[in-house]
């Protein structure tokens, strides 16, 4: 205790949050402890930034560190809404490490944050609408697009019908991680271990068609 100049005592946060397991360090995050919550900060901060530049690295060219650190900020987010659900959810029973599931989320997090710009209608100035000559579709475009969809049929042959859906339905149609979950009869979870499993394979097999 330290004795103020009024003669009243303050109490001095003497509690050494470093030393608390991960256990103990949710726990205290779910009941909004503060000092857990900078604990959190200082441990996985710089995970969570890491987990994030690797996946927008590929695509610097579009994004910029305002939308890492958007990305970060909704990461953040929702480990708090609805009553922290998503953090409620962590399970130390299955095996997982805190900073693994963390990492997890963030990674899901910054490709969702992808799918959303994908989704988003490209924006223009008034201005250079008076700029087109033609409506009809970029014949380079048309024709590369062809060979995308030819060479990603071929890589698909290899898959399993239900792989080959799934990845019909994720990258080819992006649909929502919930939906597909509703679609195939799977976990949210499992969506997205099936996706990186089958990217994986797919980055795997562009590359050993290029060597």
């Amino acid at each position: 205790m330290q004795l103020h100049e009024s003669g009243e005592f303050l109490a001095v946060c003497t509690v050494d949050a470093s030393t608390w397991s991960d256990e103990e360090l949710v726990a205290r995050m779910v009941q909004s402890s503060p000092v857990a919550w900078r604990e959190f900060q200082r441990r996985y901060e710089r995970l969570m930034e890491r987990c994030i530049m690797k996946v927008t690295r590929r695509f610097s060219s579009m994004l910029s560190q305002e939308d890492v650190n958007e990305i970060s900020a909704t990461l953040k987010l929702s480990l708090v809404a609805n009553d922290m659900h998503k953090l409620r959810t962590f399970d130390p029973t299955r095996g997982h490490r805190f900073s693994s599931w963390i990492g997890l989320l963030a990674i899901n997090c910054a490709y969702d944050y992808l799918r959303s710009l994908r989704r988003e209608p490209a924006k223009a100035a008034l201005a250079e609408a008076s700029e087109l000559v033609c409506e009809t579709p970029d014949p380079f475009e048309m024709v590369s697009a062809r060979q995308r969809a030819s060479i990603a049929a071929r890589m698909l042959d290899s898959f399993s019908a239900r792989d080959r859906a799934f990845a019909s339905l994720y990258f080819a149609e992006g649909m929502d991680p919930v939906e597909i979950a509703e679609r195939m009869n799977i976990s949210v979870k499992t969506v997205y271990s099936k996706k990186h499993k089958i990217q994986a394979r797919l980055e795997a097999l562009a590359e050993g068609a290029a060597a």
